[in-house]
């Protein structure tokens, strides 16, 4: 190479080294942020947690209840990895909890005490959510701009039921279809919440029951309106799952009852989207079956978050248990 080459060619990396130095630097100190968000969060969530268990203690007392005690000091005890389990362990008792029972100032104390863990729940899979966003960009990835950080994992237990009456949280009910091919794949759609554009996730088919609407009918319509299948009622087969959850999209925070059926569809269907809202045709980017096998090893955010997990259950024969779902 002569040395005008060698010039040229110099000339060229020091020109990339100005104008990619600063973004890299930007994005790695952004990510650097997001860790320390993220680790706030959890502590902050752990916090919330703690004090549940505090005072399901005093209600279990109240209550002569010493399983509830069990299940609280082993939540508390409960290493990260098994901490999940342990936690909707916990929730479980107390939904089945009389609270009655409870003098008023104790409920209250309760409630709140579950409220919180609702909100910092919400608050850590917010932060997780955007540092997972970053972390997956290629470049971030090409650059090892995460160095040794390791990556966050959201944290997914069963909410409690939202008092209706009494919540300012805006209520929305969803019939959801899990749509499985002839492969036994189900059929999912990529989106995102219009205030946070590049956080992409992946969500079955269906949507919002209206007024007055069975939960079968919604079902049926939503298959229509978001595919151009027509399926009938007695086609569905569930409710196979339920899930509770406290979402915020384009800026309202919802309280989401969810309500899941399974359906199969012939093969070779030719989806049909032109029956999209206007929500759904400005948020939904594209669509394509999974298997369990995909969703098991994807890095992609999928919800319901344990669908690679409970989708084998959903191909056998259903036994008539709605079971939960996070």
């Amino acid at each position: 190479m002569t040395s005008s080459g060698v010039a040229t060619t110099f000339l060229v990396l020091l020109g990339l080294a100005v104008l990619i130095g600063p973004w890299t630097l930007g994005t790695a100190n952004r990510l650097d942020r997001l860790h320390v968000r993220t680790d706030a969060a959890w502590a902050a969530l752990d916090a919330a947690l703690a004090r549940r268990a505090v005072v399901t203690r005093a209600v279990a007392a109240v209550c002569g209840k010493p399983e509830l005690r069990a299940a609280a000091d082993r939540a508390e005890r409960s290493a990260r990895g098994d901490r999940e389990a342990a936690e909707n362990r916990l929730s479980a008792l107390l939904e089945g909890l009389d609270r009655s029972v409870l003098e008023p100032a104790l409920a209250a104390e309760l409630s709140d005490a579950e409220q919180r863990v609702v909100l910092a729940r919400r608050v850590h899979n917010d932060a997780v959510r955007d540092t997972l966003a970053l972390r997956r960009r290629r470049s971030v990835r090409w650059l090892r701009l995460a160095g040794t950080a390791p990556t966050p994992s959201y944290f997914e237990i069963a909410e409690p039921e939202v008092d209706v009456e009494s919540s300012t949280l805006t209520q929305r009910v969803a019939a959801r279809v899990v749509l499985l091919d002839s492969e036994n794949r189900v059929l999912m759609f990529e989106g995102f919440d219009p205030s946070k554009p590049d956080e992409l996730f992946w969500f079955t088919v269906g949507g919002g029951v209206e007024p007055g609407e069975e939960l079968r009918a919604a079902a049926v319509r939503e298959v229509f309106e978001e595919t151009g299948a027509e399926i009938a009622a007695d086609d569905l087969v569930g409710p196979v799952w339920k899930r509770h959850a406290v979402v915020t999209f384009d800026g309202v925070t919802l309280a989401a009852t969810e309500w899941f059926f399974v359906a199969r569809v012939a093969a070779g269907l030719e989806l049909d989207t032109s029956r999209f809202n206007d929500i759904e045709q400005q948020t939904i980017r594209r669509h394509r079956w999974w298997s369990a096998e995909e969703l098991a090893s994807t890095d992609a955010t999928v919800y319901p978050v344990q669908l690679a997990e409970v989708l084998p259950g959903a191909l056998a024969e259903w036994d008539g248990t709605t079971r939960s779902v996070r």
